[in-house]
């Protein structure tokens, strides 16, 4: 794969985060606009559901039942902090390293998309809700998903990595 320049990387990181913060926050406005808070949607039965859950904890529901005003500011400064870190990273990270600067510009959009909706609504949006039985997965969003592709692009770019010529 060909380095890129200073300039492409350089805007690798907004188009990526937009193009992220964009399809988020559009599926969220969408869910807002359509749906009953915990409302759902039967998508594929036994497998898939639409829904909508306001989420103040952290990711994938982590502690949501049980926040409250400091801890949620503490999940909004916590936001801030690993939006700021990826952006450490990120300019961290050397040019012939493409496939982890996307895999950051990823994580960095995801982050952009929730913090704006804790910004917002003191929560996030979540509505993807996958289930198999009686195994249920907690409700995601877009930028859950960023996030998640982004880190699985780092993981397997550290695991498999080579030093560049």
């Amino acid at each position: 794969m060909a380095q890129l320049t200073s300039t492409g990387k350089w805007r690798m990181l907004p188009a990526i985060t937009i193009l992220t913060v964009v399809a988020d926050q559009v599926t969220k406005h969408v869910i807002l606009a359509t749906m009953r808070p915990y409302e759902v949607i039967g998508v594929i039965p036994g497998f898939f559901n639409i829904v909508r859950v306001h989420n103040p904890g952290g990711a994938f529901g982590f502690m949501a039942g049980h926040v409250h005003g400091s801890q949620s500011a503490l999940f909004l400064a916590a936001s801030l902090l690993a939006a700021c870190l990826v952006l450490y990273l990120y300019k961290a990270t050397p040019l012939n390293y493409p496939c982890m600067l996307a895999g950051l510009s990823l994580i960095f959009g995801g982050a952009m998309g929730n913090l704006i909706d804790r910004v917002r609504f003191g929560a996030v949006i979540d509505f993807l809700d996958f289930h198999a039985g009686e195994l249920h997965w907690p409700a995601f969003n877009v930028a859950d998903s960023a996030i998640t592709i982004g880190l699985t692009i780092l993981v397997f770019h550290i695991m498999t990595r080579k030093e560049p010529d």
